[in-house]
């Protein structure tokens, strides 16, 4: 079976071996498994860019390489007209030497496979929707045309479209999916930890408007206000760390929030395994995995609830739900303080549930994917 990944993540080539996205690698592993042959479609980048990356540790059979382009505006789509033509005409190759055709969306790549792979109503398709797949949720125009083109159950055929999540009115083309970071034997004892003294609260992401880090030492803040012992830990590197270092100085917390920058997996793992909370007060996500990964551990999550995340928090009994309303999420965290027999059932729910999404499972759940 020739597999054909089509995706808005770069191929990188360094000195003659390729490079990728490393999670995005992780997963790519398991899929050219269970194919005879694996070809990506895709831009290529030069360099790596400050992106996280590792080598492709398999082999490649082609690589049908796209021109990178923006079609986020009118403007941009009109700029970017000759580099479509020419990646419309990549994609219908690629799909036509492909058995299966695996979409990754959303994304500029992810709108034209959508479009061209209309044309092939008999090919095998898998399509990985990565982003947040709300029908209530404000997406771009592109995103909206994806989701619309994948989930026609007339328009597109023989297709099984993974999205994170369970909604109501979906097509028989959607398939709940999920994404996993630790492998079965990774599992260990949670690190017992109690609410007497200080409370540790990590936040994990980008440091970016959309991931607001400033809310959570806001809320570390008004937390320390209130009368209690907290202390963030902020990993994570972005355009906003100088403003957040400013407000940190300015209020003084010093003492109470540090900025750790970007760490190693075994570091945020320890962290995780330390930590009462893992704080997400994001305005978008596709599959949270720091939420899933801090369960993982018994840290418990406090997320905006946004994209699978009530899902994944089962509406409180795993997680708390942020209201992004500084004296009600204030209020909310300190119920949970104020009860530790709920805290400690809240550890146990979460390390259930995210404990069965393994790499392991998740290769099953591939497997079948590519064998049915």
């Amino acid at each position: 079976m020739k597999l054909l990944v089509v995706s808005n993540a770069p191929i990188i080539n360094k000195s003659n071996h390729w490079f990728a996205y490393s999670p995005y690698v992780t997963e790519m592993e398991i899929w050219a498994k269970y194919a005879d042959e694996i070809a990506f479609c895709c831009p290529e980048w030069k360099q790596d860019n400050g992106l996280l990356v590792s080598e492709i540790p398999f082999k490649i059979s082609k690589i049908f390489l796209l021109s990178d382009f923006n079609i986020k505006s009118f403007s941009n789509g009109i700029q970017s007209f000759f580099q479509i033509f020419y990646n419309f005409f990549i994609l219908f190759k690629a799909m036509f030497w492909a058995d299966h055709i695996h979409l990754r969306c959303p994304g500029n790549v992810g709108l034209l496979a959508s479009i061209v792979q209309l044309f092939f109503p008999h090919k095998i398709k898998t399509a990985k929707y990565a982003g947040n797949w709300d029908p209530k949720a404000k997406h771009p125009f592109s995103y909206r045309l994806q989701k619309y083109i994948l989930s026609h159950a007339f328009l597109t055929r023989n297709i099984q479209v993974l999205v994170y999540g369970e909604w109501e009115n979906s097509t028989r083309n959607i398939k709940p999916f999920f994404t996993a970071t630790y492998k079965e034997f990774e599992k260990e004892a949670i690190l017992p930890r109690n609410l007497q003294g200080i409370i540790k609260i990590m936040f994990v992401g980008t440091l970016s408007i959309g991931k607001r880090p400033l809310y959570a030492i806001q809320l570390t803040e008004k937390l320390i206000q209130n009368g209690f012992q907290i202390e963030l830990s902020i990993f994570g590197e972005g355009v906003e760390r100088k403003n957040i270092e400013d407000y940190i100085s300015k209020l003084k917390l010093e003492h109470s929030v540090t900025l750790y920058g970007n760490k190693t997996t075994s570091i945020i793992q320890k962290a995780y395994q330390e930590s009462h909370f893992i704080l997400l007060p994001s305005q978008s996500e596709g599959w949270p995995k720091v939420i899933a990964e801090g369960m993982f551990w018994g840290c418990v999550p406090i997320s905006t609830p946004i994209s699978c995340v009530p899902n994944m928090l089962d509406y409180g009994n795993r997680g708390l739900l942020l209201q992004v309303d500084l004296e009600k999420d204030a209020q909310t965290i300190q119920e949970l303080i104020s009860n530790e027999a709920f805290y400690q059932e809240t550890i146990a729910n979460g390390v259930q549930w995210s404990r069965k999404y393994t790499l392991d499972y998740l290769e099953q759940e591939i497997k079948l994917l590519l064998q049915s």
